[in-house]
């Protein structure tokens, strides 16, 4: 036994190992205020200051418009290639040779190599000059240095341009086009002798941007950067870009923040050590689940996360993130304390990386127990929508009242925040679909889902209807019977109703072994006693197999096993016990599988269940024998020791008795009986109520 404690107890530790890990791995690794903002939009955060001094850059619009300038009016870099120069005259004169103006093709080569063959970098680029110009670097011999010189460019030639000029000279010089053989050769020929001078072209803009990229002053530390309610200009923003590269670069330089990070563990820490505390003081039967405890630290840990993406992705995104789904969950599937604690733990994790931490806890914690209070049990789909509404409208009174706080007036109210409030609201709304997969993921049975299987059009109860009609009447009583004793101790009173309608499905397999369902002709004549209980029992057995076969959820099975619990079959082991006179007999084949009832609901069904059967055999129904029968069997049961697992106390099924007594009372009240009419002259004679009359009206 302490060895199994100390496997859950080390299971529960692993748990809160595992989600303060994943946690502290996806919250932001800096020690220092995130901030969204946007251009030509109001700064909505408090006054921020230089925390070191740091250099106020030219915005982006400032810093294109003046490259586009430097681009404009800068000279390109261009060097001559001599030896293009060469070959192609070269190459010309051979193939001009063979022809008769060849030697006059090669001179205007030559002329249009002096003006300059340009490529077409250096065409593009002095075609967006005014002033058509280049530098060309020269070596001094001398001194072996390189001069620059700018040269005027005006009346250098592109390939094509080149081309068109020699053709025009030559007809005029020739009187006649080139021959295609020569124009053939020329093409080839007009190879550029002033190519662009990459190396130095680039070194030299970047010169020219490095001037007007420079820092044009510098924020001292302590100077403001930006304060709240003011527009973030361009020039703004680009301090607010470089604040947040050095910052993000000086983090980076130093390491991480390791102290940062061990303070964000203890606080995490801290909070599931309340969690824990508060679930192993005071819900014990939670606290015990590992399938619980797995949910809910899983729930926790993944709500917490999506806000910490939420907020580092979208603008106001940590208020598009619905926190009162938390609480609304929870509830279905634990309770209402339990849910508010989820809640708190869910809001102080988030609020790490909350902008206001303040604001946020008070509106978050507002908007979550509103939702708690609006849905105290939800049955209906129809609930969650009544719940996005009021969320919705906290959140919109919250937010009204943290404007006049901040700003003294609306000045800086945004509908752009009202709009992240309605997508909450919305998504909140939708959380049916989260509770679908949390039942079909964890095994757990929602309040929805208990309504649904009570609904007596369902297929397995219309079946009980159909073959044992008297067990489904049993049934139904049971189940009126036991939600009013769950409503009067605050039981789940949806869970108790539903699993009353269940709970003797079995006797389907074999219904005319049951009192109720027997007309006349009783099968347990002619069997012996131990044959009898054994068919009797085995209606729990029959019963889990066909919750099994239909998928019902485990904790309707429950209400099937535990209903009798380990009790014996008395009628049939007393008859056995007369039959053997001396002899011993053993109860335990006259005994139930059980367990007994483990929880609340399933000792009021057990108790339910035993009293509406005796009822039916009592032969005088005034208040005294009923109250008699309900405390003797009871109380028997309570000898007996069947509510030994169960956490109900006394003082509920004194509680119970009470109700019992009560709607027993109501049910076989005694009615008044009808006087019949004397006859009189002249008046006909008439027996009971008279045609359109109700019985048991006056």
């Amino acid at each position: 036994m302490k060895e199994l404690f100390s496997k859950i107890n080390l299971l529960r530790a692993a748990l809160i190992a595992v989600s303060l890990t994943v946690i502290l791995l996806i919250l932001p690794k800096a020690d220092h205020q995130s901030f969204t903002y946007e251009l030509n939009q109001p700064w909505k955060y408090p006054l921020l200051t230089a925390p070191f001094d740091m250099p106020i850059l030219r915005d982006s619009a400032s810093l294109t418009s003046l490259r586009d300038s430097v681009n404009h009016h800068f000279v390109p870099f261009a060097k001559r290639k001599p030896q293009v120069v060469e070959k192609s005259l070269e190459r010309i004169g051979t193939v001009g040779a063979a022809f008769e103006g060849g030697a006059s093709l090669k001179g205007l080569l030559t002329e249009v190599y002096e003006r300059g063959l340009v490529d077409q970098n250096i065409y593009e680029l002095l075609n967006e000059q005014k002033q058509k110009r280049l530098r060309i670097a020269q070596d001094t011999s001398a001194l072996a240095e390189t001069n620059v010189v700018t040269v005027d460019a005006s009346t250098m030639m592109s390939q094509a341009a080149a081309y068109k000029y020699i053709d025009s000279l030559y007809r005029v010089e020739k009187g006649s086009s080139l021959d295609p053989a020569l124009s053939k050769a020329l093409n080839s020929c007009l190879i550029p002798n002033v190519v662009l001078d990459t190396a130095a072209d680039t070194k030299y803009r970047e010169q020219e941007y490095l001037n007007i990229t420079g820092a044009q002053g510098i924020i001292k530390s302590g100077q403001r950067i930006v304060d709240r309610g003011e527009i973030v200009t361009p020039q703004i923003f680009t301090n607010l870009n470089t604040y947040q590269e050095l910052l993000a670069r000086q983090k980076g330089d130093d390491g991480p923040s390791t102290y940062f990070e061990v303070g964000q563990g203890i606080y995490i820490l801290v909070l599931f050590i309340i969690l824990y505390c508060y679930l192993s003081l005071y819900r014990r039967t939670f606290f015990s689940s590992l399938r619980k405890m797995t949910f809910l630290m899983t729930f926790i840990t993944l709500f917490a996360i999506f806000a910490v993406l939420m907020f580092e992705h979208f603008s106001h995104g940590l208020y598009l993130v619905p926190f009162a789904a938390v609480p609304v969950i929870t509830l279905i599937f634990f309770d209402s304390r339990t849910a508010i604690f989820a809640l708190l733990t869910t809001i102080f994790i988030s609020a790490l990386v909350a902008t206001f931490p303040f604001s946020f806890i008070f509106m978050e914690l507002v908007v979550g127990l509103l939702a708690t209070f609006s849905i105290r049990q939800l049955s209906r789909r129809s609930q969650l929508l009544r719940t996005a509404i009021i969320a919705f409208f906290g959140y919109c009174v919250c937010y009204f009242a943290f404007c006049l706080i901040f700003d003294g007036d609306l000045s800086n109210f945004s509908w752009r925040v009202i709009g992240s409030f309605a997508i909450n609201s919305v998504l909140l709304s939708f959380a049916y679909i989260l509770i679908v997969v949390i039942e079909r993921t964890f095994g757990f049975t929602s309040t929805v889902t208990l309504v649904e299987l009570s609904d007596i059009n369902n297929k397995l109860l219309r079946r009980l209807a159909e073959e044992a009609p008297g067990t489904f009447q049993h049934s139904m009583q049971v189940s009126t019977l036991a939600s009013e004793a769950a409503r009067a101790i605050h039981a789940n009173t949806q869970l108790v109703r539903t699993g009353a309608l269940y709970h003797d499905i079995g006797k389907m397999k074999s219904p005319i072994f049951f009192t109720e369902n027997q007309h006349g002709v009783n099968p347990h004549a002619g069997l012996d006693p131990e044959t009898s209980a054994r068919k009797i029992i085995s209606h729990v057995t029959d019963g889990l197999a066909m919750a099994r076969a239909e998928k019902l959820p485990q904790v309707i099975r429950d209400f099937i096993s535990e209903h009798h619990g380990r009790g014996v079959a008395k009628y049939f082991y007393n008859t056995a016990v007369n039959n053997a006179g001396d002899n011993y007999v053993d109860p335990e084949p006259f005994t139930y599988p059980g367990p007994d009832p483990r929880s609340k609901e399933t000792a009021i069904l057990m108790m339910a269940d035993c009293v509406e059967a005796a009822s039916r055999s009592l032969k005088d129904y005034s208040q005294e024998s009923i109250d008699s029968l309900v405390d003797n069997i009871i109380d028997t049961l309570v000898r007996d020791g069947r509510f030994r697992e169960s956490p109900i106390s006394l003082k509920d099924i004194e509680t119970i008795k009470n109700t019992f007594k009560k709607r027993l009372a109501t049910i076989y009240h005694s009615r008044v009986a009808y006087p019949s009419i004397h006859k009189k002259e002249g008046t006909p004679a008439t027996q009971g109520p008279q045609q359109g009359e109700k019985p048991g009206e006056e």
